[in-house]
């Protein structure tokens, strides 16, 4: 196990058997998102991307209560001009953009609440799970501000633009079910279903693909993210198409069944 250090290990990373697993370990401040926690999240992706033994990675909260509770407002509060507020603005953004660029898929696994930036570092992951008594929201309207770090892009992404701001003007705390219903979340633990029980479920299917056929979906799905034109998403997909095909993988997983028809 390894940790990037953000005041008295704030942010705890390990990596075992393919799987990447980082944990905002503040569950006395509800997990919340100060710059400092913000940075080490983005240098504890940035700095694993490269590793070829991984094929998924894991973002959750200490305990049982938040998955992250949204911006440190204690720091925050020292924000009063408009310059800073987007500085901070830009900051935070760069943070999550290192989650969404990161190489494999990213499930956020919801240990407890999402809330306004928990919210948003939510939607910034591949996949949101969720343990069974989990809520998220949308609810900066309630600090009377709007979402700042990239979020409200990604819900409208996820949801629609329409329900997607219906979300962000009512502030509503959905429950697992509902976000599912709605495809906010991808999958919810049932009532006394571990939320570890539930993660091993749900990267069980991903951790049988290669690594490098992962790496081409997440690489497609980064373009289309981006909004990437559809000429450049088809030399896109043909490029990593074409390294798969010719990868030793490939040719084994062919010949295994090509033998059967031998035989």
């Amino acid at each position: 196990m390894n940790e990037v250090s953000a005041k008295a290990s704030d942010i705890i990373v390990e990596s075992s058997g393919g799987v990447l697993r980082v944990t905002i370990n503040r569950p006395d401040k509800r997990n919340a998102l100060s710059g400092e926690v913000l940075r080490s999240l983005a240098a504890a992706f940035a700095s694993n991307g490269d590793d070829q033994s991984l094929r998924v990675a894991i973002l959750r909260g200490a305990g049982e209560q938040c998955f992250a509770a949204g911006g440190d407002l204690r720091e925050l509060a020292s924000i009063t001009t408009l310059e800073g507020a987007a500085e901070m603005a830009r900051d935070a953004k760069a943070s999550l953009e290192a989650i969404r660029q990161f190489p494999l898929p990213v499930v956020a696994a919801l240990n407890g609440d999402a809330m306004g930036g928990g919210a948003e570092l939510s939607v910034a992951c591949d996949f949101r799970i969720a343990a069974a008594h989990a809520r998220i929201g949308f609810v900066q309207g309630r600090l009377n501000i709007s979402t700042a770090w990239g979020g409200g892009i990604d819900l409208m992404r996820l949801v629609g633009a329409s329900r997607g701001l219906g979300l962000m003007c009512r502030g509503d705390m959905l429950l697992g079910g509902e976000a599912l219903s709605l495809g906010l979340i991808d999958a919810v633990a049932r009532e006394g279903q571990p939320l570890d029980d539930l993660i091993k479920d749900f990267i069980g299917p991903i951790l049988k693909q290669s690594p490098q056929v992962l790496r081409a979906f997440k690489a497609v799905a980064i373009g289309v993210r981006a909004g990437m034109q559809r000429d450049r998403l088809n030399d896109l997909e043909t490029r990593m198409f074409a390294q798969t095909w010719v990868h030793q993988d490939h040719w084994a997983a062919a010949e295994k069944i090509t033998s059967k028809w031998r035989s």
